[in-house]
């Protein structure tokens, strides 16, 4: 009886242990927020400029106030400023899902800026790289804040918090909406003009996050959206089988690029041949496209003529592809006679790959990994010379979310229809409830993952209202501020678009 009294309290006080051991491990101690704060000076639309640098945790708070995630911003702000109803915000993202904002804070809109070859025509390599003022910064006009969501930077879930409430579609837009309006009362912005600028993905979210931020009872309109290499409805930039808009809308950035490793267009310009392509897919490509089978075989072998024509490739090998060109082959195949496959972010990149008859570029994307390495550098030296940083975790250029990131727009138990993922009706819905939201809308000739035709073709639906709309282009790819001329023109044309009435 007494062996049976002595397992039983071993037993009680092993289960308490154990409860005790889960409950604490399921409220884990939430350090400190940290937060580096320097002063700077430098010289912004011909200005001085003296700013502060603020690079911080910002906790967001579950609905017991109790820390659940930290996410990570960079800040820019002016000194002295009397009246902050004058002084514009914009806040700044890349996209991935899964990027840090690191690109865009190195390499367009931050005060130092990395240094890459212009013309897409070296990698990397190995440290030292570069660091350069950035000559062309727009911090004369508007603070800016780099935010970093969670999973990316040094942003990530504490205490209770769970990867899953903020690695998706939605979810991802509610906790940056969260932090931008907990920004704007802490700093007391509430009055100042709002802009947002993301990239990538970070445009699929910009659209997002200005629908979330009319809600919630805090309605905060935003002044204007900078869209870079824009993917706001996925149907026209995924490259897939039997997806007939993305055939569309991926030809004249496959033209372009054609054109500019001279295997189409020659004797053209650019701007003639872009619009000769146009004209083309709209008027005889989209109708062939919607005939499929029902084309004749003179149609056929018409229509691979003007693609050869546009693209490059042979007539026979696009005959063989049933007039349908998938990019990750247009990769591979533009440049097979030299042995090369070509970027996807950037057509301008080149990569030269062990395997020269794959179905696609089998390295990886050289328009990302010849320039990673500077970029990652960059802003680690940037952060820990320039700005005090002193953090106990690496900074994540990428988070890798995979097949972790939830694209259902519903809840769980919910009937959805999986579709491609759309912010672009959002948009039209927002513009038309703020009469005063403006949007400009960069894209890259050679951008040969979000298309400037898909901008072209989005943003002519969807309710968006055109004539608040300015769209902008450049010769170079997604990331058009790599190219130094398009650095110079990009910044030009945001600075416009920040000022116009």
């Amino acid at each position: 009886m007494k062996k049976i009294l002595l397992l039983t309290i071993c037993l009680t006080v092993t289960i308490a242990t154990i409860a005790q051991e889960k409950k604490k491990e399921a409220t884990k101690p939430v350090p400190k927020a940290q937060s580096f704060v320097t002063t700077h000076q430098g010289t912004f639309g011909g200005k001085t400029i003296r700013y502060k640098a603020t690079a911080s945790e910002t906790y967001l708070k579950d609905n017991d106030g109790n820390p659940v995630a930290s996410i990570w911003s960079t800040s820019y702000t002016k000194d002295n400023v009397t009246d902050s109803s004058k002084r514009p915000i914009m806040f700044i993202f890349n996209g991935g899902p899964g990027s840090a904002s690191v690109w865009l804070h190195m390499g367009l809109f931050g005060p130092q800026l990395v240094k890459v070859d212009s013309d897409a025509t070296e990698d990397d390599g190995a440290a030292p790289f570069e660091l350069v003022t950035n000559n062309y910064g727009i911090l004369d006009l508007t603070d800016l804040v780099f935010i970093d969501p969670v999973g990316t930077g040094y942003s990530r879930v504490v205490g209770k918090g769970k990867n899953e409430d903020y690695w998706g579609l939605k979810e991802d837009a509610r906790s940056v909406a969260k932090f931008m309006r907990q920004w704007i009362t802490e700093h007391k912005r509430w009055n100042s003009p709002k802009y947002i600028a993301g990239e990538s993905y970070g445009t699929t979210r910009a659209a997002a996050v200005a629908n979330v931020l009319e809600g919630g009872g805090q309605n905060m309109a935003l002044n204007g959206l900078i869209l870079i290499s824009q993917a706001l409805d996925y149907a026209g930039s995924t490259s897939m089988h039997n997806n007939i808009t993305s055939y569309l809308t991926y030809l004249p950035s496959m033209a372009a690029t054609a054109w500019y490793h001279k295997k189409a267009g020659q004797g053209k310009t650019l701007a003639a041949f872009v619009e000769e392509s146009r004209n083309f897919t709209y008027n005889i490509y989209a109708p062939a496209l919607y005939k499929g089978s029902l084309l004749s075989q003179s149609e056929e072998n018409d229509i691979a003529e003007k693609l050869s024509y546009f693209t490059g490739l042979s007539k026979a090998y696009i005959l063989r592809s049933n007039n349908r060109i998938l990019m990750h082959r247009f990769q591979k195949n533009l440049l097979a006679d030299q042995g090369l496959a070509i970027g996807r972010l950037d057509g301008r990149f080149m990569g030269d790959e062990a395997d020269d008859v794959s179905e696609g570029p089998n390295l990886g994307d050289p328009a990302s990994y010849q320039i990673g390495a500077a970029y990652t550098a960059g802003l680690n030296h940037y952060f820990a010379e320039t700005l005090k940083v002193e953090m106990n975790r690496p900074y994540k250029t990428s988070g890798g979310f995979g097949g972790k990131w939830r694209w259902r727009t519903v809840p769980d138990g919910q009937y959805w229809e999986p579709m491609p993922v759309n912010t672009a009706p959002q948009l039209g819905k927002v513009m038309r409830r703020n009469t005063e939201m403006r949007v400009l809308v960069a894209s890259g000739y050679y951008d040969l993952i979000t298309p400037f035709f898909d901008a072209e073709y989005t943003f002519a639906r969807h309710g968006i209202v055109r004539e608040r709309v300015t769209m902008t282009y450049y010769e170079a790819g997604h990331m058009m501020y790599t190219h130094q001329p398009d650095l110079v023109k990009v910044a030009k044309d945001i600075r416009e678009f920040l000022t116009q009435n």
